[in-house]
């Protein structure tokens, strides 16, 4: 009996093709719209859909099978994966974000396990007897390029998920957030380890069937994946973010080269150059190779000795709300200067209402955002615009740093290393050479703050000790609450 001529239809290659097409289109607008705040939503939402359409191409394909054990994992996904979206809070989104990563990772590297059970005996061309003559017979394996994206994409993927989490170990502070080395055995380790991947990988390609060294070729890159991490301190994350993005990409898209998945192949290539270019700019930020970043060891909350200058103690001011209210009422421009302090005190709703206040006196308000500020690319303008920021007061680091000599008072909210003077003054500084937020050219300074702590990359801030700088103690959401109810009263 022949099937309907709907089924034929809707599992013709052109037509399946056709979805993928636009599943494409659909996820080259979402990212479009990904490069601004204003569209950020509507471009999520428009990659979704693209999403949505390619899985359904890809479940239309004629051999595609077990529909059983792939509603069971849809299920599954979607009550895992919904509820610890809508739950986590702001201040874990980054480990959020590694975690999600990590498991893209972690797929691809199983999904090219499975192919290698179903296919690898003929990764290579081979010889066997035939079944009638008893004579040896060579048979054809499959194309070289199949086997090596294979491979890749399980190596790859295996080295996205394993550095995914640690990097999600150090950001829940699981794991310490500096640098964990082996010392000068960390990099011959390290390269060892990548020979040793390297090494089983070609030889699978060549066509040794052993599912063992399979096996051993993703622990020597779940070895590395971790190995890679665990050297690089904090304040590096938000590049390494961006690196393992890139990786997971790369990986889905050699994965869907060894499967002949267009979905695979395209999507993966998207988030590997976006996830490339966003390390490269994450990196030039901080004024690092990628090179450097990998080979760890900067930053990571260390312990310093105490501040010291020409064999004396430096001190800081310390002020009450009430004081910090007076010089900011009486200002006729305030720049805010959020960090990952303003993210863990969940303090950025309490930081549009007293910009807020600000503006009905008449003060003129923006928000100077450091590319690295946070523990993710965009950490801050995610918080902010939860808090309903008008976009047009977020301004980025080239474009607010010639108005801080303009501005009558910035308010540090958290934000250590990003305006540290040091990375301009101090080339014996571990930050010297790192684009910073320009607070100190302010004509007065505020820093919110707990403590005196160094910051994730363990590096004291001269900031704290400039005769311009005032330092208010405190929990970020209630120091600032605390300013809102003293302007009243102003």
């Amino acid at each position: 009996m022949s099937a309907p001529i709907g089924t034929v239809f809707i599992q013709a290659p052109s037509f399946i093709y056709c979805l993928y097409i636009v599943a494409f289109l659909l996820m080259i607008q979402g990212l479009r719209g990904l490069a601004g705040p204003r569209t950020a939503v509507r471009g999520n939402r428009i990659a979704a859909v693209g999403m949505a359409v390619a899985v359904i191409a890809t479940l239309l394909r004629p051999q595609e099978g077990n529909w059983g054990l792939i509603a069971a994992g849809i299920v599954v996904g979607t009550l895992i994966g919904v509820p610890a979206a809508r739950k986590v809070r702001m201040t874990a989104m980054p480990q959020m974000v590694a975690l999600f990563n990590g498991v893209g990772g972690g797929a691809v590297a199983l999904i090219s396990w499975v192919d290698y059970r179903s296919h690898g005996s003929s990764y290579a061309t081979h010889t066997v007897l035939n079944p009638h003559t008893h004579l040896p017979v060579t048979v054809a394996g499959v194309a070289t390029y199949v086997a090596i994206f294979s491979v890749a994409g399980a190596i790859i993927g295996s080295i996205s998920f394993w550095g995914s989490n640690i990097a999600f170990g150090k950001l829940q502070e699981i794991l310490p957030g500096r640098p964990i080395t082996l010392g000068r055995l960390q990099q011959p380790l390290n390269v060892l380890l990548l020979l040793a991947a390297l090494a089983a990988g070609g030889a699978l390609v060549d066509g040794v069937h052993s599912e063992l060294l399979f096996i051993g070729m993703l622990v020597a890159a779940a070895l590395l994946g971790n190995f890679v991490v665990l050297p690089i301190g904090g304040a590096d994350m938000p590049v390494v973010i961006a690196l393992l993005n890139a990786f997971t990409g790369v990986s889905a898209a050699a994965t869907g080269m060894a499967l002949n998945n267009p979905a695979m192949i395209v999507f993966g290539m998207m988030v590997g150059a976006s996830g490339s270019i966003l390390t490269k700019l994450m990196a030039d930020a901080m004024n690092r190779s990628i090179p450097a970043i990998i080979a760890g060891g900067f930053g990571g909350g260390a312990e310093v000795a105490a501040a010291v200058a020409d064999g004396k103690a430096r001190s800081v001011r310390s002020i009450s709300p009430a004081d910090a209210a007076i010089q900011l009422a009486y200002a006729s421009s305030v720049v805010i200067v959020p960090g990952y302090g303003m993210a863990v005190a969940q303090a950025q709703h309490a930081v549009r209402e007293l910009a807020s206040e600000l503006e009905k006196r008449g003060v003129e308000v923006k928000y100077a955002i450091h590319p690295v500020a946070g523990r993710m690319p965009g950490h801050m303008n995610v918080l902010l615009a939860e808090a309903d920021v008008p976009y047009d007061q977020l301004k980025e680091m080239e474009e607010i740093n010639p108005e801080f000599p303009r501005t009558d008072v910035s308010l540090v909210i958290g934000a250590n290393d990003v305006t540290n003077p040091a990375a301009k003054n101090n080339p014996s500084s571990p930050l010297y050479g790192m684009p910073i937020l320009e607070v100190a050219e302010s004509r007065a300074i505020i820093v919110i703050k707990r403590s005196l702590n160094p910051g994730f990359a363990g590096i004291d801030n001269e900031l704290y000790y400039d005769p311009k700088t005032s330092m208010l103690f405190g929990d970020a959401k209630q120091a600032v609450s605390e300013i809102v109810a003293a302007l009243a009263e102003v």
